[in-house]
């Protein structure tokens, strides 16, 4: 969570979006979508997006593991798959 609050804040240059998306994914983990049902592949990887961010997470041991958070007007799936969504 530290790694994700530090990348919010120095490379999107906004703290309280930092604290507010990790202070929302802590307390309802299970929020995000299961990213297997967007992508049509079995993952236990989960997306959230909050303002103008989304995070993708997992969750592990009940601990909750930002992997990635990329600003929400890029286009997540491309990043993260190399290929354009359908949606």
């Amino acid at each position: 969570m530290q790694q994700a609050k530090a990348y919010i804040t120095e490379e999107l240059c906004n703290e309280q979006a930092a604290v507010d998306t990790i202070a929302y994914i802590s307390g309802f983990p299970e929020s995000g979508a299961p990213l297997s049902s967007i992508v049509g592949f079995e993952t236990d990887y989960r997306i959230l997006v909050c303002g103008n961010d989304t995070a993708l997470y997992r969750i592990e041991n009940q601990t909750v593991n930002i992997v990635r958070v990329l600003y929400g007007r890029r286009n997540s799936m491309q990043i993260l798959f190399g290929e354009p969504s359908d949606n």
